[in-house]
């Protein structure tokens, strides 16, 4: 099954290395990330598999959810099957 993960909020060090051990504590592989910096503002996707992960989706997107308030930004996973859903309807 695959995700997206997507990270908003004030530029800080170390954003890409937190997101990114939280996915090696769940076992979640990264298959794909684009960032940028935009007027201060770190803007990141990663594209990722959830096929090996150690929990279910819904606290993925918790744990996530936890992150992004601990480090002051919108941290949300989105599963691929919202984006199917989104164009057969």
């Amino acid at each position: 099954m695959k995700a997206v993960i997507t990270v908003i909020g004030r530029d800080t060090v170390g954003v890409i290395a937190k997101v990114s051990a939280v996915c090696a504590e769940l076992n979640i592989n990264v298959e794909d990330v684009s960032q940028s910096i935009m007027q201060e503002m770190f803007c990141m996707i990663m594209l990722v598999n959830l096929s090996r992960c150690t929990i279910d989706p819904a606290a993925v997107g918790d744990r996530f959810a936890a992150l992004g308030q601990e480090m002051g930004m919108q941290v949300t996973l989105t599963r691929q099957e919202v984006f199917d859903a989104m164009h057969t309807i």
